[in-house]
């Protein structure tokens, strides 16, 4: 099992550095082939600043849609009511939806920004290793009682 762990963490560091990522029109690329954004998160988990930075984009991108989403339909749906009946047609579903569709406005207007400056964090680590926020520390070790491999957290 520690053999086996072992080389499971040298493959995976060994790939994890040698991938730059690339964002062109909203995809993500690595060498050329589009990657999803699960992938990118799995590339980005060896440098926690890129990683929070791209995940808070990414936060930043679901709550605006969500916003949009939950804006416009009680907007269409006060319309089609007041079209449909007598009630006096701006109520206060209106009011609301117009509320969440302007508060999307500021809350989408950084996403792409913070996902661009997450990517280069990371890209950046490729480059000059030394500027990298992992913890991973892989030591070999000798002492009275044999050698082995360390591994740090």
């Amino acid at each position: 099992m520690k053999k086996l762990f072992l080389a499971l963490t040298i493959l995976l560091s060994i790939t994890c550095f040698s991938q730059e990522i690339t964002l062109e029109k909203g995809k993500y690329y690595v060498n050329g082939k589009q990657i999803s954004t699960r992938e990118t998160k799995q590339l980005l988990i060896t440098n926690y600043k890129a990683l929070s930075r791209f995940k808070s984009g990414l936060s930043k991108e679901s709550t605006g849609g969500f916003l949009i989403g939950f804006g416009g339909a009680l907007v269409v749906t006060d319309l089609v009511v007041g079209l449909v009946s007598d009630v006096n047609y701006p109520t206060i579903a209106t009011y609301i939806g117009a509320g969440a569709l302007i508060a999307s406005i500021p809350i989408l207007s950084g996403k792409n920004r913070k996902i661009k400056e997450g990517i280069d964090i990371y890209n950046e680590g490729l480059k000059n290793p030394g500027t990298s926020n992992s913890n991973l520390e892989l030591n070999f070790i000798a002492n009275q009682h044999g050698y082995g491999v360390q591994i740090r957290f």
